[in-house]
């Protein structure tokens, strides 16, 4: 028997619907999950319609379910945030399978062609979203170090500076020199991130970090050039978050996906301990179409060349005689 789906974007009467919900859900944002400390109030602060967050609520049967995605329209390409209930208390993942397929839907109306999700791969979410369609572009590992702890004293920091406009060519550069095609329309780090870059031998650009702080952690993704050796990778990760308050009063969570596996011995070395698991996941919603243009049959007509006649005079046999 099919189930009963009703599934539309919130309004204002969805409020207690969604505060009850939200306690219940899972996060499908590694920088969201580590900054912020009340997600029911992030998701509430982005209920009504906002041009680059959409909120979906309804049933499917009896059960009541929400879900939320982020619009980054410029990169057609939409981020999931947040869905809930948990899958232990929806009875199976049919709920789910709906919610996923009208967020895709809801995305791909927007102009989004893809939607993405970070997914713990022990997780049972991480089988539902495969059954949904999706497939993983990436693993990856978040890293945890404590409030309160100090760089090792034979750690120097880095010098890094803030990016600017002047660097940008320089940085997509750097950016498509170490992340995999397949990955790279998917891997750009938050538009809520502050960039700091750092600069190698001959005043180049061999690192790009980026920064976000929120009231409860803060989430580090970092590219660094292969060139950089073993150990300056912990100085200019150490550098990256000198350049941070409350690096050291907060938890510092660091995102390393699998092409930057490499940072992990600079990672323990500065007192991160592996903490997630996880893998990015992506679903194609859309392709783009291009429009396409019909001529009038009569100018079409018009400009057909005429039939080839044939020769009027019979070809002499003198003439054949030289072709062979």
């Amino acid at each position: 028997m099919m189930a009963v789906t009703d599934i539309r974007s919130a309004k204002l009467v969805d409020i207690p619907v969604i505060q009850r919900l939200v306690e219940k859900g899972t996060i499908l944002d590694s920088e969201l999950a580590c900054t912020r400390e009340a997600i029911s109030q992030h998701m509430l602060t982005n209920l009504l319609p906002h041009r680059n967050v959409v909120t979906l609520v309804g049933r499917v049967d009896h059960l009541r379910i929400a879900g939320q995605f982020r619009l980054k329209a410029d990169e057609h390409l939409a981020q999931m945030l947040y869905i809930a209930p948990d899958l232990n208390e929806a009875h199976g993942d049919t709920a789910w399978l709906e919610l996923v397929d009208s967020m895709a839907f809801e995305a791909g109306r927007r102009g989004a062609h893809m939607l993405t999700g970070e997914v713990d791969e022990d997780g049972t979410l991480f089988t539902t979203l495969r059954t949904a369609g999706f497939a993983v572009y990436a693993r990856q590992e978040v890293w945890r170090r404590p409030a309160g702890y100090a760089v090792p004293d034979h750690i120097t920091p880095a010098e890094l500076q803030p990016e600017t406009d002047a660097d940008a060519m320089e940085v997509q550069l750097l950016y498509c020199n170490i992340v995999p095609r397949l990955v790279q329309p998917v891997a750009v780090p938050s538009s809520e991130s502050q960039g700091y870059v750092y600069r190698g031998a001959n005043d180049r650009i061999q690192g790009y970090v980026a920064v976000t702080e929120g009231r409860s952690g803060i989430y580090v993704m970092p590219f660094l050039h292969p060139d950089i050796p073993y150990h300056s990778a912990a100085s200019i990760l150490a550098g990256a978050m000198a350049r941070v308050n409350r690096a050291d009063k907060l938890p510092v969570y660091i995102c390393v996906r699998r092409f930057q596996d490499w940072l992990e011995e600079g990672l323990a070395d500065l007192g991160f301990e592996p903490y997630k698991q996880q893998a990015l996941m992506v679903r194609h919603i859309a392709a783009g179409i291009r429009q396409s243009v019909f001529t009038p049959l009569k100018q079409a007509l018009e400009v057909v060349p005429a039939a080839v006649r044939p020769p009027t005079t019979p070809i002499s046999k003198s003439v054949l005689d030289q072709g062979e």
